[in-house]
């Protein structure tokens, strides 16, 4: 039998996850989510042919997995609002906001239950999605897979077994389609400099990024072993890669990663139980 799964919110992350898992054979009659308006959730029913309810107690009275999917700002006031129902009903809780520790969660939710707080990204709206994952000491191992399986839906997960290690990952995959993009941005800028039109760089520094991260992700090799097999001694990548060296992107990118993740633990602060 499939585990009844209900959804907090029905915005783009929970949408993201409930079109994987139906695409991985999820019956959709056992998944619900849940909207205060009917007019939010219309869509995601019409596409999907969920469950919807306006009513978050009643939508998590019988489910096996409850996946905690709005904004930070208002889970304080959602958890606060379901605790009788979960401490009596004891599901699986999984949360996919940013910024809330297990601790705040449990506090708001009443305590001792199995709970994974989850750090997805945004390419999980296209199915690929790089997620980490924490669970708490009530977690069975059963449970730890159903979370696997649940995410797994909408890319890869990785595990990691201290909870302060969320923020390194928020640092590297959170945030990290960002720099990317950022990346793309700036390709783009210098092809034009170099005469081509701004589309034409746009589609090659895409579809580049695309490659290299496909060869890296079925290669073997490292990352830097693939990289020194682009680089003919004397050539232009070699060039490239050297100019880009000696400017210190390097130390850029980890300047960068240690600022995120201090905003990460910044916002756990600012966020959590008061």
């Amino acid at each position: 039998m499939a585990s009844r799964v209900t959804f907090i919110g029905a915005g783009n992350m929970a949408s993201a996850i409930i079109g994987g898992m139906i695409d991985n054979g999820h019956p959709a009659t056992a998944i619900t989510a849940t909207s205060p308006s009917d007019a939010f959730l219309a869509p995601v029913h019409e596409r999907y042919g969920i469950r919807t309810n306006t009513d978050n107690q009643a939508a998590v009275r019988d489910a096996d997995i409850v996946v905690l999917a709005v904004k930070p700002q208002v889970m304080r006031e959602v958890c606060e609002g379901l605790r009788d129902t979960l401490q009596r009903q004891r599901p699986l809780i999984i949360s996919v906001a940013a910024g809330l520790t297990a601790e705040s969660l449990q506090a708001w939710m009443g305590g001792g239950l199995p709970l994974v707080r989850c750090m997805p990204n945004t390419p999980s709206l296209v199915g690929a999605g790089a997620a980490g994952l924490y669970a708490t000491a009530e977690v069975s191992d059963e449970q730890r897979a159903q979370a696997s399986e649940l995410l797994e839906a909408v890319g890869l997960v990785e595990w990691v077994e201290q909870e302060a290690l969320l923020d390194a990952v928020t640092a590297v995959s959170g945030s990290g389609p960002a720099y990317f993009f950022l990346m793309f941005e700036a390709m783009e800028e210098a092809g034009v400099k170099l005469g081509l039109p701004a589309e034409t760089a746009r589609r090659l520094a895409i579809q580049t990024a695309l490659g290299a991260a496909r060869m890296a992700q079925q290669s073997e090799l490292t990352p830097d072993r693939l990289k020194r097999n682009v680089m003919s001694p004397g050539g232009t990548t070699e060039r490239a890669v050297e100019h880009m060296e000696q400017a210190g992107l390097r130390g850029i990118v980890a300047d960068a990663m240690d600022a995120c993740a201090a905003r990460a633990r910044e916002m756990a602060e600012e966020l959590g139980q008061r």
